[in-house]
């Protein structure tokens, strides 16, 4: 039992590593909803997340040679970033970039979301222990850690706007990874000609530090601009 035990923690610990991309993206997702219904529809979201869980773990030998679901996750992720950067050449872009999809179709969309990015969590999970219920509950805990994070995420948006063009790079940077990780099974289905094409974890991890390290001085340097400028403007209409 202790055994099983550390089992669960190491997979909620390694959930938790897994699944730090997903989150972000999770929290890009629901951004455009009113507050109140953002983690809301996070909340939705783990019950799909939990479902497909089950199922992936009763069929993990199969999932493996999914790689279609991620290459759809990685071509969703570089429209969604790729929208964002497009919209921001003009005004009216702009304000159709805050008109997101509905609530209900935004939960579709996270559950779609959780299912590309589950795969590597599975089979995690299912080589570290063959029991189920041990693999499903450490994969359920790591879930809902996720789900704070995504919050959390989510209020640093808030608190810094222009972390969103931030955010929207990390996630084409993520769709580049979910895009590599599908090609071997691309070129063996569909080229037939198999080959692979491997992205180093530390590679990865640079590019994703490096762009949030310069997107955060960027966006607080911003914030702090625009409140310089009000308190100027203020005090200029005071003097007036």
């Amino acid at each position: 039992m202790l055994h099983d035990i550390v089992i669960i923690g190491t997979l909620v610990v390694l959930e938790g590593l897994l699944s730090a991309d997903n989150a972000l993206v999770l929290a890009v997702l629901v951004q455009h909803l009113p507050k109140g219904k953002r983690q809301k529809a996070l909340l939705y979201g783990i019950f799909g997340a939990f479902f497909f869980r089950f199922v992936g773990l009763s069929v993990a030998f199969w999932i493996i040679h999914f790689w279609y679901l991620r290459a759809i996750g990685g071509g969703y992720l570089l429209y969604l970033s790729s929208k964002h950067f497009i919209s921001q050449a003009s005004k009216a872009g702009r304000e159709e970039g805050r008109t997101g999809p509905g609530f209900w179709r935004t939960v579709l969309t996270v559950e779609l979301t959780d299912i590309a990015f589950a795969i590597d969590s599975i089979l995690v999970g299912v080589g570290l222990s063959q029991k189920l219920w041990v693999v499903y509950t450490g994969g359920v805990l790591g879930i809902i850690a996720m789900r704070f994070a995504a919050g959390a995420f989510l209020k640093v948006l808030d608190r810094f706007p222009g972390l969103e063009h931030t955010a929207y790079a990390l996630v084409a940077w993520i769709s580049v990874k979910l895009f590599i990780e599908s090609y071997p099974g691309f070129s063996k289905d569909i080229l037939h000609n198999p080959s692979h094409i491997h992205l180093p974890v530390w590679l990865f991890w640079t590019v994703m530090g490096a762009i949030a390290i310069l997107g955060f001085s960027w966006a607080v340097r911003a914030e702090r601009k625009k409140k310089a400028n009000a308190v100027e403007k203020v005090d200029e209409e005071v003097t007036a």
